[in-house]
C-alpha cells in the first residue's frame, strides 16, 4: 500500500464513521468524540478503539457491530477489528465544536 492509498483509505474510513449514529443522540459517533483510534496496517486491516457515551449503553452492540460492518465493507479494507475501551472515559469535551453546537452545549 502506498502512502497516499494509505491516507486516502483513512479519509475514506473517517468517512463512513461519521454515517454511524448512537441511535438516542442525532450527531454521529466521530463528531461525539467516541472514536479514540484507527490504526491502519499494511495488510489493510484496521483496529479501531472506540468508546461509547456511558458504559451501560444499551446500543453498545449495535453500534459497535455497525462500525465493524462499515469499515469492513469499504473497498481495500481486508478486515475491521473494533475494540471497546473505557479509558479514558469520555466527556462532552471530546465533541467537535459543530457536534456540542448541534447537541446545545454551546
Amino acid at each position: 500500500m502506498t502512502p497516499e492509498e494509505k491516507i486516502a483509505l483513512e479519509e475514506r474510513i473517517v468517512e463512513v464513521l461519521k454515517t454511524v449514529y448512537d441511535p438516542e443522540i442525532p450527531v454521529d459517533i466521530f463528531s461525539l468524540g467516541l472514536i479514540y483510534k484507527i490504526d491502519l496496517h499494511e495488510d489493510a486491516t484496521v483496529d479501531i478503539d472506540m468508546t461509547l457515551t456511558a458504559p451501560n449503553c444499551p446500543a453498545a452492540d449495535f453500534i459497535v457491530e455497525d462500525v465493524r460492518m462499515k469499515v469492513a465493507g469499504i473497498t481495500g479494507i481486508e478486515d475491521a477489528r473494533v475494540n471497546l475501551v473505557f479509558e479514558p472515559e469520555w466527556h462532552k469535551d471530546m465533541m467537535s465544536e459543530e457536534a456540542k453546537l448541534d447537541l446545545g452545549f454551546m
